[in-house]
């Protein structure tokens, strides 16, 4: 038999008034959060909808910062690659100007020594830094000078003049997600930027009768190669030309050795595994891996093909010799070819600008429909809200007054 007792009416009320005070809470919170899903009780199904939307949503807002940011960058790229551009135009008019024949051997050295001074200011653009403090030019070793001059002197020439021009970079690498799997490449390395001529290694070792002794792997231009034990040369060459490697492979006709030919203008880059086989080095084409990123190949390898930089060499020690002629025919011939590069090299990186532009709007034309798929789950009808919040009140205020008058007196109420 349940016992009724004097305090079953306090018990009572003390119960109701926390439910209506909780609903109270509720609703308070719900118009302090501007979300109809104070708790995940509210709603679960929407609640779990909203959890979907609000992370997709977050995932478009870091692409849409992806994507400003590689818009950035590659307009930067291109305004380098075309302030380069119109260096080495400036340089193709002297050679073409020189190689009139009308001018003296004194009058081309003095054409020689703007050619030089044109020739570092390709070096300053190729090493340019872009406005995030990072290196345009040297892959993903941004806080690395690409490309470092070396000085000496030059037959005709009367004070120290650049020499050469070495490529101290990497590959480029970095890459930034736009949208959900899909990447864009940010980077244009100066070994691809700033060359001119497609590279030609020729080994001078006979590799008839090679074969692989352990299995491994070897890089060429970043991408990976495996060699089993048993791999013969037209093995390995068959795995160069079916890898994705810019390279086109073959065994060169006089030493029967391994010959590697860029299927662009690019520096070739060629390693072996660390701790692993040594099949480059075998072939000789490499002397051993790269360090600080200098030329690695075989001393007795034959390797041609050139940089933008040593095109302007051979013109401007072709000016100082006063040979008209070579100017007229090698030196305009270099120059064409390093005009032709820079030219697709700024189509290239416009392309990629362009892909970015795209994606950016795709990703600013779906943010707000998202926002408003949230909304749609979440989001919280104020003049209701506020409506409820007034009934609770009231009704919480009624229920404390009632209470006053029916509770009974308590000792403290005769001891007044």
């Amino acid at each position: 038999m349940k016992r009724i007792s004097s305090d079953m009416p306090l018990s009572d009320i003390q119960f109701y008034l926390r439910r209506q005070e909780e609903q109270l809470s509720n609703i308070q919170g719900k118009i302090g959060s501007q979300s109809r899903l104070h708790q995940l009780r509210d709603d679960p199904i929407a609640a779990s909808h909203a959890v979907r939307y609000e992370s997709y949503l977050a995932r478009l807002e870091r692409f849409e910062i992806n994507n400003q940011y590689a818009m950035e960058h590659f307009s930067n790229t291109y305004d380098y690659l075309n302030e380069a551009n119109s260096v080495i135009q400036r340089i193709r008019e002297l050679a073409v100007t020189g190689a009139n024949g009308v001018y003296s051997p004194d009058d081309l050295k003095i054409m020689a020594v703007e050619v030089n001074e044109l020739l570092k200011e390709i070096v300053a653009l190729s090493n340019k830094t872009g406005p995030d403090t990072k290196q345009a030019f040297a892959g993903d070793k941004v806080y690395t000078e690409p490309f470092r001059i070396v000085e000496g002197r030059v037959d005709g020439g009367e004070e120290n003049m650049i020499v050469r021009v070495e490529y101290r970079g990497s590959g480029a690498t970095r890459r930034a997600e736009i949208s959900d799997r899909t990447f864009l490449e940010l980077d244009m390395g100066g070994d691809e930027a700033f060359w001119a001529e497609k590279m030609q290694i020729f080994s001078s070792v006979d590799a008839t009768d090679y074969r692989v002794q352990s299995a491994g792997s070897f890089f060429i231009d970043g991408v990976e190669i495996q060699a089993a034990v048993g791999d013969t040369l037209p093995a390995i060459v068959a795995k160069i030309n079916d890898s994705a490697a810019p390279v086109k492979a073959y065994i060169d006709p006089q030493s029967r050795g391994l010959a590697l030919e860029g299927t662009s203008a690019h520096l070739i880059r060629a390693e072996d595994r660390e701790g692993g086989a040594t099949v480059l080095r075998d072939l000789g084409i490499i002397r051993g891996n790269m360090e600080n990123n200098a030329p690695n190949w075989a001393p007795s390898a034959r390797v041609a093909g050139g940089s933008i930089f040593d095109m302007v060499i051979r013109l401007r020690d072709g000016m100082l010799r006063g040979d008209s002629e070579f100017v007229g025919s090698q030196g305009i011939a270099g120059m064409d070819l390093a005009v032709n590069n820079i030219a697709v090299r700024m189509a290239d990186v416009g392309s990629r600008q362009e892909r970015a532009e795209m994606t950016w709007e795709r990703i600013n034309r779906e943010i707000p429909n998202v926002t408003s798929m949230l909304s749609r789950e979440t989001g919280l009808d104020m003049a209701d809200a506020a409506t409820e919040l007034k009934m609770a009140q009231f009704a919480h205020q009624a229920s404390l007054q009632t209470a006053a008058r029916i509770l009974p007196p308590t000792l403290l109420d005769f001891l007044r």
